[in-house]
C-alpha cells in the first residue's frame, strides 16, 4: 500500500490550503471531529486573554462603545455572511442553533399566514430540531408533518406554511439539494428555513442566490468558534421587516436603552437579537473567523472532496471486503464534508480508533463518523486514519 502513502504525500505537496494547517493548534492526532467541534484556531488565545484583561479587566462597561461590544452580533454576522453566500446585513449572531430554529420557524409561519396550518419538518433532520418544530407548531397552531427530503416536493401543498430542512444529514452526510428544494417550497407559497450546521464553512451554500428566506447554523463545527460558541440567525433582506420574532428582547428594540413598556423591533438583523450577548464566547469566535481571511469557499469544497474521494480509495484498500459500509452517497453533488460507514461494532471501533490517535465519533446505532476539515486536515492524515482503521477491524 505504499503507493497510496506516496500519493497522499503528493496531494498534500501540491495542496493549495495546506499553509493553513499552521494557524490551528494541532498535534500528531489525526482529528476527524471537525464536524462536532473544530479545531482551536492558534491566534484564538491571546485574543480572549485580551479581551478579558484589558477589556473587561481595564475597561469595564466602556468597552460596550469602546472595544465595539455593541455591534459584534451585527459586525461577526457580516463576517460569516461570504461563507454562506449572502451579503451583509443579513445575519445576526447570538443565541444557540436550538433558540435561533424556533425563532426562525415560529417568523416564517406568523409570515406565511393564518390561512396556512402545516409545517413540515425533515423526518431525517437533528432530534433537537424536530423538538423545536413540534413545540413550534404547537404554539402556533400549526399542524407539524415529518417528511423526508425526497419526500418534500410531493408534500407541499396550499396548507404549508413553513418548512424546515437539514443541508447536510448529521449522520449519513447526505448534502440535500437546497437549491430545488428551496425553489420547491415557494412554489407553493411556503417559506424556507434550512439548518446550516454541517454545511457552513465546508461547502458553498449560496443563501441569497437561492432565495433562502431563513437559516441557522451553529459556529463551532467547520467555523471552528469554540465549545458553545453563538450560533447565527440569517433573514433574508426583503423579509426583515416583516420577521416577527417569538422572543422579542430588549436588545432587539428600537430603541434598547428608552426602557418602553412597548415592544418595538429594531430595523433589519438587529431584529433576531433576543438579550444580552455572549461577548466573551462571542469575541473569540470573531477571532476565530480569521483564520478565513484570503480564504475562498470554492476550494474548501474542492478539497473536501479529494480528501473524501481519497479516504473511500483507501478505505476499500485496506479493509476486507464486506466489514464496512459507507452510507454517505458516492455523488459528489449530494456528500457534505464527512464520510459515515456502518459497521457492526463501531463503538468499540471507534474507542479503538481513538485509543491509537485518530478520533472520530459514533452515533448509534452502528455509524464510524468522520469528518473532513480542509483548512488543517491532509491526505497524508486521511491515509493513515484508513490504514488504522483497517487494523483495528483486522
Amino acid at each position: 500500500m505504499s503507493e497510496l502513502v506516496s500519493r497522499a504525500q503528493e496531494l498534500d505537496a501540491a495542496d493549495e490550503l495546506a499553509p493553513l494547517r499552521s494557524r490551528f493548534v494541532l498535534d500528531d492526532v489525526v482529528y476527524l471531529d471537525g464536524n462536532s467541534l473544530g479545531a482551536l484556531p492558534a491566534h484564538v488565545p491571546g485574543r480572549v486573554e485580551d479581551v478579558v484583561r484589558r477589556q473587561w479587566g481595564e475597561l469595564r462597561i466602556r468597552s460596550w462603545e469602546e472595544s465595539g461590544w455593541w455591534t459584534a452580533p451585527e459586525r461577526i454576522g457580516d463576517r460569516i455572511a461570504p461563507l454562506v453566500g449572502a451579503a451583509p446585513g443579513q445575519i445576526v449572531v447570538g443565541d444557540s442553533t436550538s433558540v435561533n430554529v424556533f425563532k426562525a420557524l415560529v417568523a416564517a409561519v406568523r409570515m406565511a399566514g393564518a390561512d396556512r396550518d402545516e409545517v413540515l419538518v425533515d423526518a431525517t433532520t437533528f432530534p433537537t430540531d424536530g423538538y423545536i418544530a413540534e413545540s413550534a407548531a404547537r404554539l402556533t397552531g400549526r399542524t407539524l408533518r415529518p417528511v423526508t427530503p425526497a419526500e418534500l416536493p410531493s408534500a407541499l401543498s396550499g396548507r404549508t406554511a413553513a418548512v424546515l430542512l437539514n443541508h447536510v444529514d448529521y449522520r449519513t452526510g447526505r448534502l440535500h439539494d437546497l437549491p430545488a428544494l428551496t425553489a420547491a417550497v415557494h412554489a407553493h407559497g411556503a417559506l424556507a428555513v434550512w439548518d446550516l450546521c454541517h454545511s457552513a464553512g465546508a461547502l458553498p451554500v449560496g443563501l441569497d442566490e437561492h432565495g433562502v428566506d431563513l437559516a441557522v447554523g451553529c459556529t463551532y463545527k467547520y467555523l471552528n468558534g469554540g465549545p458553545g460558541s453563538p450560533a447565527y440567525l440569517y433573514v433574508r433582506a426583503e423579509l426583515q421587516d416583516r420577521f416577527d420574532s417569538p422572543l422579542p428582547g430588549w436588545n432587539s428594540h428600537a430603541e434598547p436603552f428608552g426602557m418602553s413598556p412597548s415592544y418595538a423591533p429594531a430595523p433589519g438583523a438587529p431584529r433576531g437579537r433576543v438579550g444580552t450577548p455572549d461577548i466573551l464566547s462571542m469575541l473569540a469566535l470573531e477571532a476565530a473567523l480569521e483564520v478565513w481571511d484570503g480564504v475562498r469557499v470554492e476550494a474548501v469544497r474542492a478539497k473536501s472532496l479529494a480528501l473524501t474521494d481519497f479516504f473511500l480509495e483507501c478505505v476499500a484498500a485496506y479493509t476486507e471486503p464486506g466489514r464496512v459500509e459507507s452510507v454517505t452517497p458516492s455523488a459528489h453533488g449530494e456528500r457534505g464534508s464527512q464520510i459515515a460507514l456502518r459497521c457492526p461494532d463501531a463503538g468499540e471501533v471507534m474507542k479503538r480508533l481513538i485509543e491509537r490517535g485518530v478520533v472520530g465519533d459514533f452515533r448509534r446505532p452502528d455509524v464510524l463518523r468522520f469528518g473532513f476539515t480542509p483548512l488543517y486536515v491532509g491526505f497524508a492524515d486521511t491515509e493513515r486514519a484508513a490504514r488504522v482503521l483497517g487494523e483495528v477491524l483486522g
